[in-house]
């Protein structure tokens, strides 16, 4: 999906006191003049019968409403207030879909929705978390709400394609800009999708009963009605996909109660077969193992992790992580997963006390003018540049400035994750994973102990993880050491860190961190004196009248340890060619704190049938499954990531 998103250009009407805004793009209003929110309850609220729906949800349904133009965000916010009123005390889950071609500016998100005062409180949490204008899926989370956002940014025509099936919408608002002011958004292209991402049992809304939509549906067998519009307008559309084998469809205005019956037989169907408790193991208290058992836990699932020894003691314990990516140009930001898990990254560390947000100063040492192009792709809350005289170290090199990063306390973050009540940590060494009877999967020691029977299990367990699949891409060892040292009367500023090859920052507030050696296709952890002293020479080369006053060699400290990387320096993610509920996360690199987070939002929608927040292009590349036999991926063509 290569494009760049280019923002909303408004003007605004003033009616009874209430700013409107106007699309210059297609000439025509975001909200009814009459009541945007009113108009908004009748069509797409009760259009869908949501107030008895999502007040039936059972414990662990999980309900997802999609719309076609995310416009102020109004649908969204008036559906989470309904949310807000009805939803049951147990563990349901509703999540939105929705995709917008020119996402307004912070700046006129914030005006428009100053028109709700009774929407404030969610308009000022949604703001919070509300995306940069980059193409691609944005996850926004409200965990203590139960609610969750996709918001695609991008054109319908390219994103509905390759929004993965992991699950089936329940509800669509059929919004945007009037057909005869934007036809692509109503084109039959993107109803064919619609209906790809449907169910029978999904219903459908829309303000508008033009002859484009009735027969788009209709030709997919969904069953239509008419019943009356808001204000002036006469008529809206009621739209249901009945299984033709088990039900009659409805036929005149005065059916939503056959409606509701329909959608929920549906949700009680659903709800036999798939929402419940689930049991986890994790192999693996890495990064990735401690980050899936989170994302598990916090939908209110039991997670036992094994390990065996103890959680960090390998590639992921070093004293200190850096979210450090190199971004991608905007124009490939869609589908590069470096630059995807820095955003979601942005608003998922800083629930952790063991987060702190920083800058991180890169320095260009090759490639000035792509280094220029990319500040430029950038806004300058993001990418600032740097000459080299204008830096507070001594440099011959210019630089970039990454303003949005982060540093990460990787034991106290342990600690934080392992405290959460349907979290487990055991030691063990598994041996087996056998399939039984009732489809779960039994976990044996080396001594061919049982030690439980679960729903599913996921493999993070690093270069180990191959040997619990018939088939998995090759991980190679890489071997890093990182060192620490004194640097008393020499301390950095502890808001920035530097990256130059590797990297430096203040660990605490008498010692300095440097990183990292890399050693391929060596598995040997043991700190070595060779490994401090390339990681001087590094330093050095950037800053070397800072280097040369530091401590010598002899009184450093230092921690190697082995990653597990893939030949394609993608992470492992996803179901293994075996008929078993096992899933692998692992060779993650040296990106672990980085990718883990979005990495495990994406296997939780693979285990659990949620909606996926990355394109089906996106997830065929990380699949364990790549390159055992052709993948199709849908246009447009992926692009490999800069890694």
């Amino acid at each position: 999906m290569p494009n760049t998103i280019q923002t909303a250009d408004l003007d605004w009407q003033c009616v009874d006191g209430i700013e409107v805004p106007v699309s210059k793009q297609f000439g025509d209003v975001y909200f009814s003049k009459d009541n945007g929110l009113l108009e908004t309850r009748h069509v797409f609220l009760n259009g869908n019968d949501l107030s008895t729906r999502l007040a039936d949800l059972h414990d662990f349904e999980y309900f997802t409403v999609a719309e076609t133009g995310f416009g102020t965000g109004l649908n969204i916010l008036a559906l989470w207030q309904l949310w807000q009123q009805v939803r049951p005390d147990n563990h349901s889950h509703l999540h939105a879909i929705s995709v917008e071609k020119f996402p307004l500016s912070k700046t006129d998100l914030i005006r428009a929705l100053n028109a709700w005062d009774e929407l404030k409180p969610l308009a000022d949490q949604l703001i919070q978390q509300y995306p940069l204008p980059l193409a691609g899926c944005h996850r926004l989370n409200f965990p203590s709400e139960r609610f969750s956002i996709d918001l695609w940014l991008g054109d319908a025509q390219d994103v509905f394609p390759i929004i993965p099936k992991t699950t089936s919408v329940n509800a669509w608002f059929l919004d945007g800009f009037a057909p005869a002011c934007n036809p692509d958004l109503w084109a039959e292209h993107i109803f064919n999708h619609v209906v790809r991402l449907s169910d029978y049992g999904t219903s459908f809304a829309s303000f508008s009963v033009a002859g484009v939509l009735k027969r788009a549906l209709k030709q997919h067998g969904i069953s239509i009605s008419r019943p009356k519009g808001f204000g002036h307008k006469r008529e809206m559309l009621k739209a249901i996909w009945i299984d033709p084998e088990t039900q009659s469809a409805p036929h005149n205005n005065d059916d939503a109660k056959q409606h509701r019956e329909v959608v929920q037989q549906k949700s009680k169907a659903n709800a036999t077969q798939h929402d419940k408790q689930r049991y986890i193991a994790i192999i693996g208290a890495g990064i990735a193992g401690l980050s899936c058992a989170w994302a598990f836990a916090e939908r209110g699932h039991q997670v036992s992790i094994y390990d065996q020894s103890a959680p960090l003691v390998g590639a992921s314990g070093n004293p200190l992580a850096l979210l450090n990516p190199k971004l991608s140009p905007i124009a490939q930001s869609a589908d590069h997963l470096m630059t995807l898990s820095w955003q979601f990254a942005q608003h998922y560390y800083p629930q952790f006390k063991a987060f702190r947000a920083i800058s991180v100063q890169q320095l260009i040492q090759k490639n000035l003018q792509e280094a220029l192009d990319l500040v430029n792709d950038y806004s300058s809350e993001v990418l600032e540049y740097f000459t080299a005289e204008q830096l507070d170290l001594q440099t011959h090199y210019a630089s970039v400035q990454l303003k949005q990063a982060g540093a990460i306390s990787p034991q106290q973050l342990r600690d934080q994750i392992l405290a959460h009540d349907l979290i487990d940590f055991k030691i063990a060494q598994i041996e087996q994973c056998q399939k039984l009877d009732n489809k779960q999967v039994q976990l044996l020691d080396v001594h061919k102990n049982i030690l439980g029977q679960f729903d599913h299990v996921v493999v993070c367990c690093a270069r180990e993880s191959q040997k619990f699949f018939s088939h998995y891409p090759r991980l190679r060892a890489i071997r890093g050491q990182v060192s620490w040292l004194k640097n008393t009367g020499l301390a950095l500023n502890p808001q920035h860190a530097y990256s130059f090859g590797g990297y430096c920052m203040q660990l605490d507030a008498e010692h300095l961190i440097l990183g990292a050696s890399f050693h391929p296709e060596c598995d040997d952890s043991a700190v070595a004196q060779a490994d401090h002293v390339h990681n001087y020479e590094l330093i050095h080369n950037a800053f070397p009248a800072y280097a040369e006053a530091l401590p010598q060699i002899d009184s450093w400290q230092g921690r190697a340890s082995v990653r597990a990387q893939t030949l394609d320096y993608f992470p492992v993610l996803g179901q293994g060619v075996d008929d078993l509920e096992m899933y692998s996360f692992a060779g993650l690199g040296s990106k672990g704190f980085l990718f883990a987070p979005l990495c495990s939002e994406i296997l939780a929608a693979l285990v659990l049938k949620e909606a996926c927040p990355i394109s089906q292009n996106l997830l065929n590349m990380l699949s364990p499954t790549r390159g055992r036999k052709k993948i199709r991926v849908r246009k447009p063509y992926y692009q490999a990531p800069q890694i």
